[in-house]
């Protein structure tokens, strides 16, 4: 299916994940639910951006900026966020420990996860704290890989 975009670009959307596989969508729909539990909203948004600007997603870029700054996510941190590293300390340390997770989860063809990556994160967050940050980092990157497999656009470009 071709959708013509607000400025005219032409995307073309492969299979619509609900509709030919609705029993794996609805699993989706409960691993994020699970990943959700007892994570913080701001951090959980940060997860997923990031997450979602290495994987290239535009339709989860669009769809958690939007939610980020809903949550009161300054635009500061969402700016710079692809630079985190070198932002100082406008990131927490439980921000940054999540988001350096996060890119090693994300980045697997580097190998494992480092220790001492894993190591600062679990030095500042509980065991369930840290379980709740893998699993979004986890479940980010699923989403990711459906969503640029499939095509699906942004939803800004559709309007």
């Amino acid at each position: 299916m071709t959708t013509t975009t607000a400025n005219g670009h032409n995307v073309v959307r492969r299979l619509t994940m609900p509709r030919v596989a609705p029993e794996f969508y609805q699993a989706m729909i409960g691993l994020d639910a699970a990943a959700h539990l007892d994570l913080d909203p701001e951090l959980a948004e940060l997860i997923k951006i990031r997450a979602s600007q290495i994987n290239h997603c535009a339709f989860c870029l669009d769809m958690h900026m939007r939610d980020a700054r809903k949550h009161g996510v300054s635009e500061q941190k969402l700016d710079l966020l692809a630079a985190w590293q070198e932002a100082g300390d406008l990131y927490s340390e439980r921000e940054q420990a999540a988001l350096a997770l996060t890119e090693a989860i994300t980045e697997l063809n580097n190998g494992h996860v480092p220790d001492d990556v894993y190591n600062r994160a679990a030095a500042v967050f509980t065991p369930r704290e840290l379980g709740q940050v893998i699993a979004m980092a986890v479940t980010i990157n699923a989403w990711n890989r459906i969503n640029v497999a499939t095509r699906q656009p942004p939803r800004a470009a559709l309007t």
